[in-house]
């Protein structure tokens, strides 16, 4: 069974690693002309929006928390949950409702216009490289806030004090004790922030941008080359697992400020008060990223609902909003499901064997969705052309099963991680005790691990929930026919230039969004002891 499971998750990459077992000259004549004509651009591209993103992100996210965990202001506890907030954001969402407030015809270039007695283009243009940076960056970077809050709420405090009575000055204090101690976790962020930058299709496309994943869809849909494009992303797949590789290093290096050295809470450790201009410093900092990464996105896109609410697509939301929640709710009790089976696996079985297996199945979050798809579709293509009358193809392309399938590959190690939280609550003893009383096998499961894993797995099905409403390049390419969900269709109006139209889906992609930022507000204010 554990096999069985592992393979069907693990498919898609090892199809894409494969490919290169089915060069053939057709596959290598269009990836030479790419390689001579646009290949080096989307490199340039691809490697300059991680270079902007990867320090944006350290910035933002570390001066955020750096400014919440060690000082003390008017508005930190606000800021402490607030800085999540772009978390509920899709970064496409982000970028449509920039581009419909900032771009030529839109209201603030027109005030300007207007205001300024200016002609022509008087901001800069949005949908250009710089503005896909900005985006990364103001939705990306809580993944940094909350490793690097983490890291420093566990022992910066206490030792900050411990040399403050020493005689070190605030400045070196932060420089030789807060610095160190968050950087793997910024490292660990930032690793995380790019491989959603290099996962991204949604921004990328919109904004016309060529990057790795928008070479892969052209070679594939514009040159119809599956190989061709498998060869493709087989190059993304090596970054990614290059910056994998980065993330797991620097969490390992995370485990020297695991134990506490005191209460965060207790006297002695509090954070240093600030007045006067570092106060307002400190609002500048945790205020900035709320407002460009949540606030005036939500207030753009609430712009057109407020105007007129007649030209919105009242009548077709409910049916893209039941689509939405149909595969959510699918996909995220078969995810559950199956992140049990593998973490009961591991928890029976705790051989190095077992616990490759559970790591190669968890393998699907790092990869881009753009990369899961064809991973997908060239073995049902082998299949359908060795096996013609078993009609494969049509299970998989364009059905419910197809898209589920994806979704399972790409978000059962979000239900994965949720569960194994869940067992290391469960202390070993217990299955002894259990197994000695006659519980075995699934018994064990079901009658004594599962009444203590509802929570976990509850929380679980709602990330996963969360994070298929919110995907789009399985979606675009998988869905069946006439079956859009919200995020399809944000991004298809967006795309036919119908912003203010766009704007329903999107604000219900963000209200769903905002369950998981709630769910982690409430981790941080009560930590588990």
């Amino acid at each position: 069974m554990l096999l069985l499971v592992a393979g069907l998750l693990v498919l898609p990459v090892l199809a894409i690693v494969g490919s290169w077992l089915q060069w053939d000259r057709v596959s290598a004549q269009v990836l030479g002309e790419m390689a001579r004509t646009v290949l080096p651009a989307y490199a340039a591209t691809s490697i300059g929006l991680c270079l902007v993103v990867g320090a944006g992100v350290a910035l933002v996210g570390g001066a955020g928390a750096a400014a919440v965990t060690l000082f003390d202001f008017p508005g930190r506890r606000t800021f402490e949950w607030a800085l999540l907030l772009p978390l509920a954001m899709p970064a496409y969402v982000v970028a449509y409702a920039y581009t419909d407030y900032l771009q030529f015809s839109g209201p603030f270039q027109t005030w300007l216009r207007a205001a300024t007695g200016l002609e022509g283009r008087v901001f800069p243009e949005v949908r250009s490289e710089g503005g896909a940076a900005f985006v990364f960056v103001f939705t990306l970077y809580p993944y940094v806030y909350l490793l690097a809050r983490t890291a420093l709420v566990e022992r910066a405090g206490h030792l900050m004090e411990a040399a403050r009575l020493l005689g070190a000055p605030l400045r070196r204090r932060i420089r030789s004790i807060a610095f160190p101690l968050a950087r793997p976790a910024v490292a660990a962020g930032v690793a995380l922030a790019l491989m959603e930058t290099l996962a991204d299709y949604g921004v990328s496309s919109y904004f016309g941008i060529q990057t790795f994943t928008a070479g892969i869809y052209k070679a594939w849909l514009a040159m119809d080359n599956r190989i061709a494009a498998a060869q493709l992303a087989t190059v993304l797949l090596l970054l990614v697992a290059l910056l994998l590789a980065l993330e797991r290093r620097a969490q390992r290096r995370l485990r020297f400020v695991s134990a506490r050295g005191g209460r965060a809470g207790s006297a002695e450790n509090r954070p240093v008060a600030l007045t006067g201009g570092r106060l307002v410093l400190a609002w500048i900092v945790c205020g900035v990223p709320v407002l460009m990464g949540f606030v005036l996105p939500v207030l753009f896109m609430l712009r057109p609902l407020a105007a007129d609410w007649s030209v919105l697509p009242w009548d077709r939301f409910v049916e893209w909003a039941f689509n939405s929640v149909r595969l959510g709710a699918i996909s995220a009790a078969l995810a559950v499901l199956l992140a049990t089976l593998l973490a009961f696996s591991l928890r029976r079985s705790p051989d190095a064997v077992t616990r490759g297996v559970v790591q190669l199945a968890a393998l699907g979050y790092a990869v881009p969705g753009a990369v899961i798809v064809v991973g997908l579709l060239l073995p049902v293509g082998w299949l359908q052309a060795t096996i013609p009358q078993a009609g494969l193809g049509a299970l998989v392309t364009a059905t419910v099963l197809g898209v589920v399938w994806a979704y399972l590959v790409r978000f059962v190690s979000v239900a994965l991680q949720s569960l194994q939280s869940g067992y290391s609550r469960i202390p070993g003893s217990l299955d002894d005790s259990a197994r000695m009383l006659g519980a075995a096998g699934f018994g064990l499961l079901a009658r004594v691990h599962w009444p203590l894993l509802r929570r976990s797995a509850t929380a679980a099905s709602l990330l996963v929930f969360v994070d298929v409403m919110k995907e789009l390049p399985a979606t675009l390419v998988l869905r069946p026919f006439d079956t859009d969900t919200l995020a399809v269709v944000a991004y298809q109006l967006a795309r036919d230039e119908r912003l203010g139209e766009a704007a329903l889906p999107s604000l219900a992609l963000v209200l769903v969004g905002l369950i998981p930022v709630v769910l982690l507000s409430r981790t941080l204010r009560n930590p588990p002891s």
